[in-house]
């Protein structure tokens, strides 16, 4: 997902909405639902689905998600899919296309153990696939030698990329992910790629079903993007709007 994510932004020039960020830029802004948040996130709760969606269909109303989004980080259940789709299916719109980058969990614990970030932007790193300018060839990465390419700011490393957290995350997707390819594939829309192959070879899968999505009777209008651990799952939306795209 940190690689084609930014990829489809560009392709696309759609904004990649993050949950975890909407939720503080709700709380910050001080809105009807942000403030809902923040009481219970001020008493040691957790932020129910019907709160986040309700975030989520505030910022895709704003004119910068007309021609479409980016959603990363939800839905992660079974449950969250269907609220998210009660929630298209009132502005008239829906879940047209969903892509599957799918890596054998063996190849997952390299991938992930050696991710490392910039924290204020987002942007992913990885010392073998993608590694900073910053990192001399056959050095052993450190903070040191770990910089962002456009600030030089250090970069780091989530505490839960590490092999155990990993057994617990893959436990957690298979549990509760999963169904949510199941939930969209009668309709026919499922589309998986091998994403265990050169980056070009995955990007062109995606960009093919992203095409094929557009040129189709439905019409291209947003991309929820949810994240797995032994799969990454883009879920192309569309709105129906007399041949032509919005």
């Amino acid at each position: 997902k940190g690689t084609h994510g930014p990829k489809i932004v560009e392709s696309r020039n759609i904004p990649q909405l993050s949950t975890g960020d909407m939720l503080r830029a709700a709380v910050a802004a001080g809105t009807d639902v942000g403030k809902k948040a923040k009481a219970i996130m001020d008493s040691g709760g957790l932020v129910t689905d019907e709160i986040v969606i309700g975030i989520i269909k505030d910022e895709i109303a704003k004119p910068e998600c007309q021609n479409g989004f980016i959603l990363d980080g939800f839905p992660r259940t079974l449950a969250q899919a269907n609220a998210l789709d009660q929630m298209l299916a009132a502005r008239g719109e829906k879940v047209n296309c969903v892509i599957a980058l799918e890596v054998p969990d063996s190849v997952l614990e390299e991938r992930i153990c050696g991710r490392w970030i910039h924290k204020a932007s987002g942007r992913s790193y990885h010392v073998k696939f993608a590694p900073p300018k910053s990192l001399p060839a056959g050095a052993k990465p450190s903070a040191s030698n770990m910089k962002d390419d456009m600030t030089g700011e250090a970069l780091m490393q989530r505490s839960d990329d590490t092999a155990e957290a990993l057994k617990k995350r893959l436990s957690s997707y298979h549990a509760e992910t999963v169904p949510i390819l199941k939930h969209y594939e009668p309709a026919g829309i499922v589309t998986r790629c091998n994403a265990n192959q050169a980056m070009d070879k995955v990007w062109g899968e995606i960009e093919g079903a992203l095409n094929k999505t557009s040129s189709g009777s439905w019409s291209w209008k947003s991309l929820a993007f949810m994240t797995l651990q032994a799969a990454f799952v883009y879920a192309v939306c569309s709105k129906r709007f007399n041949l032509k795209l919005v």
